[in-house]
């Protein structure tokens, strides 16, 4: 897979979004039209669709609320796992139909399978009704390839990774909580993992155009704000800037809450860990994730870290920032993984009593290093291993939620809760879901909530008036 040249990549500056403003007889074509939007895979490309939305909207599209009504559908994709690209692949088989039975039906298939030449490859011949195929780089280009697409009937591919683009618009999904990106793109390599050659290099947006962003969302009202990127904490390293300033100047502007995800372990430095401590506004949750703890594991996926070395790590956490909930990923059954190597995972487990974790097996993707490595080891046996650890994890995790029972917490209410309309739901400080007997009038604020009950997954409480 090709890849930019890292000093090139340095090079660029930001550029202005290409696409701001669409001229009136432009709208006039999509007036009457509608779309459709699925989004798979991580808090990147949840950000990513609101972008889109946002792009779909600005032309004059309604959002439909079912595919059958859509007159654009999009699919926003994930290439971490292959059950995201199966997922993928089994919904395509729903625009087949409609594309077969109505002609003014258009389908896009962007994000990160859109960044993988084998499987543009394999798009192209099997499914060659898709008529825009666009990456995780250039969503900016989607207004301009809808327009033409409603006259023509060719697929183009459109991908570069040299560029930070600045001026997007989004459409969010929340008027309390927003995602603000901080960087796009990996270095890490890491032996298993897509998104380098999916989302490119590490390119970090500068300093000013994200403290302006967080200081707009504000203006309008949202309490929280989520700094994002493939791995946050190696923010600025391209601009000669550092993380924790970053994290310092964003806590400044004095906005309720500040998180930030996702981070790697080999750049969680201890200046980042004295400014999550030293503000309040600064959430005490942290996304850390482990993936194995055996030390001959870590290396065969490149983590660049030892197990001691994430134990001293996640005790520092514990000991500098008062009451902070950490959480984690695992991969089980990476390729050679004994059942000494499992073991050693719980160990860490055991250790550390997370507050949660993103368990998976591990999922082979052409492409990575990984993926030619030797794995004798049953999927069977790996299913074994994966069900020892949810069982360990959910004990360790409903462990740490019961010490919150008949305490008073404040809690960031953002709706009406799926399980119960007579209730509201939130987050704790410590990303903890609350479902909490309370008027819907308290929904876009943070309140006092007495919690009444702990489980595994969520808590439930009593709004404190």
């Amino acid at each position: 897979m090709h890849l930019p040249d890292l000093n090139e990549a340095r090079k660029r500056t930001s550029k202005e979004n290409k696409y701001i403003n669409l001229k009136e007889d432009i709208k006039k074509v999509f007036h009457d039209k509608k779309y459709y939007l699925k989004t798979y895979g991580c808090q990147m490309n949840v950000h990513d669709s609101e972008a889109i939305r946002s792009y779909l909207e600005a032309l004059g599209l309604k959002e439909a609320l079912n595919i059958e009504e859509a007159n654009v559908i999009v699919l926003n994709t994930c290439a971490i796992r292959e059950n995201a690209k199966d997922k993928v692949v089994g919904f395509l088989g729903k625009c087949k139909y409609l594309k077969k039975n109505r002609d003014d039906v258009k389908i896009v298939l962007a994000g990160c399978m859109s960044e993988q030449p084998d499987v543009i490859k394999e798009i192209r011949e099997n499914h060659p009704y898709i008529d825009i195929i666009i990456g995780t780089h250039n969503l900016y280009d989607l207004p301009k390839l809808l327009t033409e697409k409603f006259s023509e009937q060719v697929i183009e591919v459109y991908s570069s990774s040299d560029e930070v683009i600045e001026g997007m618009n989004f459409v969010r999904d929340s008027k309390y909580t927003a995602w603000v990106n901080i960087m796009y793109g990996c270095d890490k390599f890491c032996t298993y993992c897509i998104v380098p050659y999916t989302r490119g290099r590490e390119r970090s947006r500068k300093l000013e155009d994200i403290i302006k962003e967080v200081n707009e969302l504000k203006e309008q009202g949202y309490q929280e704000v989520t700094l994002l990127g493939q791995n946050v904490n190696a923010y600025g390293k391209d601009i000669g800037t550092t993380f924790s300033y970053l994290l310092e100047c964003v806590a400044k502007t004095q906005i309720a809450r500040v998180r930030f995800v996702t981070s790697h372990p080999w750049n969680f430095t201890n200046e980042m860990i004295d400014v999550i401590a030293k503000y309040d506004n600064i959430m005490p949750y942290i996304h850390l994730p482990l993936q194995s703890g055996s030390n001959r594991i870590l290396k065969k996926m490149n983590r660049r870290y030892t197990k001691e070395e994430y134990i001293n790590l996640f005790n520092l956490m514990k000991e500098k920032i008062p009451n902070v909930a950490i959480t984690t990923d695992i991969i089980v059954g990476f390729p050679s993984e004994s059942e000494a190597d499992f073991e050693e995972t719980l160990d860490v487990v055991k250790t550390c009593e997370f507050d949660g974790a993103y368990t998976f097996i591990y999922s082979k993707r052409e492409g990575t290093p990984a993926a030619s490595m030797p794995d004798d080891t049953a999927y069977s046996v790996k299913e074994e291993r994966l069900q020892r650890l949810n069982e360990l994890v959910n004990y360790y995790s409903n462990k740490n939620n019961q010490k919150l029972l008949n305490q008073e917490v404040e809690v960031l209410v953002l709706g009406v809760s799926e399980k119960d309309q007579n209730k509201v739901y939130g987050y704790t400080d410590t990303m903890k879901l609350v479902n909490i007997n309370g008027p819907q009038e308290i929904i876009g604020k943070i309140v006092k909530v007495k919690i009444t009950s702990a489980k595994s997954f969520s808590l439930d409480g009593d709004y404190i008036a």
